[in-house]
């Protein structure tokens, strides 16, 4: 599976209020983001910069984008170690400064993955749990998001087993 893949997006403003962009508060944020075969996302910008707060900003999707490749990344090491995962829930959060000149940029992501696994027939609970802390180390190695950002993404993971001991 080694190559060059290709993906296209298409964004699409929808915020001429009339004026178009004749003043920075006469227009709207609201755009938005959509693929072929794939339903449209709602999308503008934070509410501080003037954006719908009902819709998703870029700052959120890139969180989501983190914590999705770690998700997807975490479950194939998982497979592939021998550790069943049984679910998997993420509170990711992201800081953003702004700088002086109105430009700005992310100093970190932190994702705080719960995942409940099953026990294992061949291992400690002990050992099992280590396994997959371990492999949190595994799958951000491997996540293609995270290794194109150049900021730090934390994770804060917690794991417990399923049902009774």
């Amino acid at each position: 599976m080694n190559g060059e893949h290709h993906y296209t997006v298409a964004t699409q403003w929808q915020g001429n209020r009339g004026s178009g962009t004749s003043g920075y508060r006469d227009y709207g944020r609201e755009h938005t983001i959509s693929a072929v075969g794939k339903p449209a996302i709602a999308a503008s910008s934070d509410r501080t910069f003037h954006g719908d707060a009902d819709r998703w900003n870029p700052e959120e999707l890139l969180i989501a984008a983190l914590s999705q490749c770690h998700l997807l990344s975490y479950l194939h090491v998982a497979a592939s170690g021998g550790v069943i995962v049984q679910s998997y829930v993420d509170s990711a959060t992201g800081t953003m400064v702004q700088t002086p000149d109105g430009g700005g940029h992310f100093t970190s992501v932190t994702l705080r993955p719960r995942v409940t696994i099953a026990r294992s027939t061949s291992q400690t609970d002990a050992e099992v749990i280590a396994l997959a802390q371990r492999l949190h180390s595994d799958a951000a190695a491997k996540c293609f998001i995270a290794a194109s950002v150049n900021f730090p993404v934390r994770h804060d993971a917690q794991i417990g087993f399923a049902g009774p001991e």
